[in-house]
């Protein structure tokens, strides 16, 4: 997630060709041949090329389009210069960092895609990264960063070099998928008692912004957003909001929430089911899932994912299983605390 430093503008001038020469950085230079400078939002499109070639290693897709790494350059809360890094062999980009903060706390969070085979450059950009961090935390007032990454279970970097700087896994989210089609997936009819609307309005916005907020509160990792900053995270100005949906319950009012997109090369994709807790047990879930899947069916994709904490106390996992999706990779989480 980042952003240019003025937000949301890119810079004048056309995107930059090349690796400039070596932005000076605190305490020591790159190892010998290689370059790196903050990130402009001109190289959303080079970063995204890096990120595809780094997923095709570890996952065997590319799945990442521009677009959403042009969200991630025109955060506000993410000043480039200062948070991102673009890391160059030569002419050829090698390695991207970006390093923001949800929390407005200690807790801090890192992105991190390299190429295999560089892994003095991975040290040195994890030196920046880990240092920007604590910054980060102690701007907040925090006594410590806890850095939290997320990596590939068979990640392209080394995981031997990490351990030695005192990163260790925390959590593992599992990516699972599932065919779907109109003949087997219809559209459900709802529960009794159960209506279904999107969030074509901006009082129904706020409102799965609400749901969401309340139903995920008590999540390993969750981090209380604003309207506004939700709206940056999501990128809300390309958002598809025929594609999330509110649950009223009655007897009980807006009671879910489901938010899916359709921008995805190889899946659609659900990137969050929220059912507020006292409407558990009632089949929200299990209704919500079915009808992203007859949903995004009718609109011809053929496949379907989403990802889940492995160790949600909710019931979740074992709930997508029961649906037919399967593991299609794991991710970890990693974490790191440091003083500041």
């Amino acid at each position: 997630m980042t952003a240019p430093s003025t937000p949301g503008t890119p810079p004048p001038g056309p995107p930059p060709s090349g690796p400039p020469p070596s932005t000076p950085s605190p305490g020591s230079a790159p190892p010998p041949g290689l370059t790196v400078r903050p990130a402009v939002f001109g190289d959303a499109q080079a970063v995204c090329a890096l990120i595809n070639e780094v997923d095709l290693l570890e996952t065997g897709r590319a799945d990442t389009e521009p677009a959403e790494i042009q969200g991630d350059l025109k955060h506000p809360e993410v000043d480039l210069e200062r948070d991102s890094w673009l890391l160059y062999d030569g002419g050829r980009l090698i390695a991207y960092g970006l390093v923001w903060d949800d929390s407005g706390g200690e807790r801090i969070d890192m992105d991190h895609y390299t190429l295999p085979g560089h892994t003095q450059g991975v040290r040195y950009l994890f030196d920046l990264m880990e240092a920007r961090a604590g910054e980060r935390a102690a701007a907040n007032g925090a006594a410590r960063a806890v850095i939290h990454l997320h990596l590939n279970a068979a990640p392209t970097v080394d995981l031997d070099v990490l351990r030695a700087r005192g990163w260790h896994p925390v959590r593992r989210y599992n990516v699972m998928d599932r065919h779907i089609a109109p003949a087997d997936d219809p559209l459900p009819p709802p529960p009794a008692g159960v209506r279904l609307r999107t969030c074509l309005e901006e009082p129904d916005r706020r409102r799965a912004h609400a749901l969401l907020q309340e139903s995920f509160a008590d999540h390993f990792d969750f981090q209380a957003r604003t309207y506004e900053q939700w709206l940056h995270d999501i990128d809300g100005d390309r958002v598809d909001w025929t594609l999330i949906w509110i649950a009223a319950v009655a007897g009980l009012g807006d009671a879910a929430v489901l938010r899916t997109h359709n921008d995805r090369p190889s899946m659609a994709w659900i990137s969050n089911i929220g059912v507020l807790r006292e409407a558990r047990g009632r089949g929200l879930g299990s209704y919500l899932l079915r009808h992203a899947f007859g949903h995004h069916a009718a609109l011809g994709r053929h496949r379907i994912g989403l990802g889940v904490d492995t160790d949600n106390s909710s019931g979740a996992l074992a709930l997508y299983e029961r649906h037919g999706l399967t593991l299609d990779y794991a991710v970890s989480t990693w974490e790191l605390t440091r003083p500041v």
